[in-house]
């Protein structure tokens, strides 16, 4: 187990006035079954009128407006975390999960289940993606649905290249999968595409990662958003398909949705003609 402080900074700058700014932020983890949140808080600048609420995924969500002129929004969410040590493979020997029978019979049962089997704009895969979730799940051991999404995941992220600066926010599975590399963002989309298309409910998961395996307590370290994704054989299990790592200590959940539009850090509208420029800034520390 590991306690990690995660202070993150975001906002726009604007290349003039504006005169408000409608917007929702996605920032702050939740408490659940491998993590304990023992202080979190966001601070908005220029204060701003605001509530909290939580959405149809579970996900913690300030909305916010800033109705005074302003050529700067920050928010700032600063989170103290303990995380648990990595799980074993949902596809790892002598963890096995229902038989596909029973798989099937839960997931109709589950508006979430039902839900998380269908693509989205984000997640379509082409037929070569569809071929290799295939190929992948053909060669897990037995009958296992677990096994079978663990290998789905795995194949799905060796065949991706991490590559800074040549997608988007709005870039496709597909158009990722042509290419063969992106963000994690990307390779999560990519990896659920596959997923789904094995007919796996599959859910992609926002947060943090501590890049930093060995980092010394106090140690303060340059981070980022993460993104890795979750299947359902029974229950849950998640995969880092980015870095081909089991979920543990040095990831951080903030929340889930069907892709990414369903948990962006921040999104939201403002009123003016000026241009305006997102900037981001991620620190985590290991405490004691």
């Amino acid at each position: 187990m590991k306690r990690l402080r995660v202070t993150h900074s975001t906002g726009y700058r604007y290349g003039a006035e504006v005169s408000a700014s409608y917007n929702e932020a996605r920032m702050l983890p939740v408490t659940g079954e491998r993590q304990l949140v023992l202080h979190s808080s966001l601070d908005v600048q220029p204060v701003s009128s605001h509530h909290q609420y939580t959405d149809y995924w579970g996900t913690r969500v300030l909305a916010f407006d800033v109705l005074n002129p302003h050529r700067e929004l920050t928010i700032t969410a600063t989170s103290l975390v303990e995380v648990l040590s990595a799980e074993p493979g949902a596809g790892a020997p002598g963890r096995v999960g229902p038989d596909r029978e029973e798989l099937a019979a839960t997931v109709v049962r589950s508006g979430e289940c039902v839900q998380q089997l269908r693509q989205t704009l984000l997640t379509d895969p082409p037929a070569s993606l569809v071929a290799l979730a295939a190929e992948a799940g053909a060669g897990a051991a037995g009958d296992d649905p677990c096994a079978t999404a663990h290998a789905i995941a795995v194949a799905a992220g060796a065949a991706m290249t991490y590559e800074s600066g040549v997608t988007g926010v709005r870039t496709t599975a597909r158009e990722a999968w042509e290419s063969r590399g992106g963000v994690c963002q990307d390779i999560a989309h990519v990896a659920i595409g596959a997923l789904r298309s094995a007919g796996i409910p599959a859910r992609y998961v926002s947060g943090y990662l501590h890049p930093k395996a060995d980092a010394a307590v106090g140690e303060t370290v340059v981070g980022e958003s993460h993104a890795w994704v979750e299947w359902f054989c029974g229950e849950w299990h998640g995969y880092d398909p980015t870095n081909g790592i089991e979920i543990g200590d040095r990831h951080v959940r903030v929340g889930h949705g069907r892709d990414y539009t369903d948990v962006a850090p921040l999104r939201g509208v403002y009123s003016g003609a000026a241009e305006s420029e997102l900037f981001v800034s991620v620190s985590i520390t290991r405490e004691a």
